[in-house]
């Protein structure tokens, strides 16, 4: 049995997987963000009643908004300061006694679709996030790649490239600060957020992101040279990701994903922004939505 958690801001999901990667449990409770000690508990005793439930000692995978420091295990995480700093890993397993995988939520995201049956042959799956921010992960060969430190695949704190910059106007852009504490990231361009942001900076006026795409629909002039800008944006910053990483496959997920347009929009726009030699990867929406987190917790264990 394979036991995966997603460890978000507010509350933690659980999901059990049989042999055949079925779900079997779901549940979700609060997410002890102030208590460590109650974090570990709380962990430890879903893991302990599904243990009873099945009768089994279920592998345990977590998916965190964060990672773990490569050489001392502690875990840098904003969304849940109970664990800032804390072993998480080390003391689960000391409580629960069997080992305890931990993986950014984002890298979790793309195994979960990497490890879905229409794209498990598929040498190569990059997930890319376009939620409240903008992220990603990398899996090759069915495995998540997260590099020496555990930030491959952190292409939201990628700053902008030049052709980026100069597109959005050189001295007109907005330099956006970054939680990181550098600026220009394209976690800020990219995301949800970046989207509602920039057309904040053009014109002056506050928007949710789904009354702009509403408007770009409706044929409103201001939505529609907003969405122009943004989908160039995108397809150079895209063309740039995918220079470096050559995936077979995109997957996309997170709120803005759900623009269809980005879908017909891309292949179309992201070749003059490769080399002479490539040819767009394959950019789909993701299959698996809000449970893809947990489905790639649980497959973190799996060989």
């Amino acid at each position: 049995m394979y036991y995966g958690f997603d460890v978000g801001g507010t509350k933690i999901e659980f999901g059990a997987f049989n042999e055949k990667l079925e779900r079997v449990a779901t549940e979700r409770v609060p997410t002890p963000t102030e208590d460590y000690q109650l974090l570990v508990d709380t962990i430890a005793g879903l893991v302990a009643k599904y243990d009873d439930e099945f009768g089994v000692q279920g592998t345990i995978g977590l998916g965190l908004p964060g990672m773990e420091d490569a050489d001392d295990g502690t875990v840098l995480t904003v969304n849940v300061p109970s664990a800032k700093g804390k072993p998480l890993r080390a003391d689960l397993e000391a409580k629960i006694g069997r080992s305890v995988k931990i993986e950014n939520d984002a890298n979790c995201f793309a195994l979960s679709e990497a490890w879905d049956d229409a794209l498990k042959d598929a040498p190569s799956v990059m997930g890319l996030i376009l939620g409240t921010g903008f992220g990603g992960g990398l899996v090759y060969e069915g495995r998540i790649f997260s590099g020496r430190n555990h930030v491959a695949g952190e292409i939201g704190h990628m700053r902008l490239p030049i052709d980026a910059w100069f597109h959005l106007g050189s001295e007109k852009a907005p330099l956006l600060s970054c939680g990181c504490g550098k600026k220009g990231c394209m976690d800020n361009y990219l995301s949800g957020r970046g989207f509602e942001l920039i057309y904040e900076h053009y014109f002056g006026e506050k928007k949710k992101a789904v009354d702009i795409i509403n408007a770009h629909q409706a044929g409103e002039a201001k939505a529609v040279e907003h969405v122009e800008r943004f989908m160039e944006l995108l397809a150079i910053c895209f063309g740039n990701i995918f220079t470096a990483n050559d995936p077979h496959v995109v997957v996309l997920g997170g709120g803005l994903s759900n623009f269809e347009l980005i879908y017909e929009e891309m292949p179309k726009r992201i070749p003059k922004h490769l080399l002479s030699v490539a040819k767009c990867p394959k950019i789909i929406k993701a299959k698996h939505g809000d449970s893809g987190g947990v489905r790639g917790a649980a497959f973190l264990n799996i060989k």
